[in-house]
This record gives structure tokens, sequence and C-alpha cells, in this order.
């Protein structure tokens, strides 16, 4: 799965990186760490307006929902099952890119996973990119609209299996060059496998809160 993620670029460079419009950012703030269970707004760029990069929270809450609660669930959504889930079904083609430039994943040293190790994944340089998702907008009772996503996740690939080794889960990175592919509505299941990324996984050091020099090279096929 994907709970944690980084993006500790400037606004300046995702309107370089994505060529997008920035003015809907003026409150975005580069993080180090950004937890989904804070339901955090984050860059996203959405079909419906490719040409702007927009704050959405993470945590997709469907249209029908009565309540926000349903986004505990919902901060994450398994590619295999897209079609199946009454959250996701709907709202399929509703394509975002959600900017990053780092994730955080624990690889379990014991059985039961009393002991961990946290890797943050992130590309050589750090440069930034975009993990798949879908997104949607909800009314709450006070009539207020508000826009959130999910993240896609797909089967963990052999290399990505050694840092999540107990989920064996991954999100659904896209090559730079498949982002429009995934934004024009091309069939999702195209997207199942883990694309050909050299990421670097770093483990890091909570307590002094830092990562270690302890560099791992993993390519996505």
């Amino acid at each position: 799965m994907c709970y944690q993620t980084k993006i500790t670029k400037q606004k300046e460079e995702i309107a370089q990186r994505f060529k997008v419009d920035i003015s809907n950012l003026k409150l975005f703030n580069p993080t180090e760490f950004c937890s989904a269970f804070d339901y955090p707004k984050t860059p996203v760029i959405t079909n419906a307006d490719p040409t702007k990069a927009q704050l959405f929270n993470w945590g997709l809450i469907p249209s029908w929902s009565q309540n926000n609660s349903i986004r505990n669930y919902t901060l994450n959504a398994r590619i295999e099952t897209l079609a199946e889930k009454s959250s996701f079904k709907d709202v399929i083609q509703n394509r975002c890119l959600i900017i990053a430039n780092g994730f955080y994943e624990w690889q379990w040293r014991t059985k039961s996973g009393s002991k961990k190790q946290k890797y943050v994944i992130t590309l050589p340089n750090e440069e930034m990119f975009a993990f798949a998702g879908i997104f949607t907008e909800w009314t709450d009772f006070n009539n207020k609209k508000i826009n959130t996503y999910t993240i896609i996740t797909t089967q963990a690939n052999e290399l990505m299996s050694e840092i999540h080794n107990n989920k064996q889960r991954m999100p659904v990175i896209l090559k730079q060059e498949d982002e429009q592919h995934w934004l024009q509505g091309e069939n999702y299941e195209a997207f199942k496998f883990p694309y050909s990324c050299n990421f670097v996984a770093k483990p890091v050091n909570e307590h002094l809160n830092n990562t270690t020099n302890n560099t791992l090279k993993l390519n996505f096929d």
C-alpha cells in the first residue's frame, strides 16, 4: 500500500516539470512527510482540467457518501478490483496525476512486524514523478464541495517486494511518457504492472529524522 509520501519541491518546479499553471497552489507548502491519515491537500493534475495543478485531499469520498468517514478506507485503490468496488467503479475515468518526489514503506525484519525498517524511495536525484490516481467531488452538509483522490496500487514486483515484504503492494508509478495516457483514459488494466523506473531506496533513521548512506537501487520492471 502507500500511505506516506513526500513532495519537497517548490510549486515553480512543479510548473516546469508538468507544464501546468500553478495559480491554485497558493496554499501549497513543500513537505518531507505527508501522511494519508491526515487527509492532506497535495498537488494533483486532473483530466477535467489538465492545464492546472490543484490541491485535492487524499482519501476519496464518493459523491454518494453520507459522510467523510469512508475516506479511511479509500486512501488507496487496488487496480485489480477498481471495477468491483462501489467507491471506485463509477469514477474510474476521473483520472489524476498525484505529484510527489518520494514515498515511504516499511520492511518487516520479523514475521510479526515487531521490528521494522523504514525506507524512503525516490528517483536518483529526487526528481518529481506522478502516481496514478482517480478523484471525485463530494458535497458536504454545508453544501461545500470537496475534491478528493486515491492512489492506485498494484502487486509489488520482485525487487520492491524486498522493501514492502509484508503486503507485497506498491503504488502505480507512471513513466513520464505515460502520464498523458493515464489522464486521457487509456484502459486502466494496461497499468497493472510496475513500470521500469530506476528508484533508490534509503533506510530512514527515524530517531535522528534522517536517512542513512546505505542505498538500494530498485528497477521497477
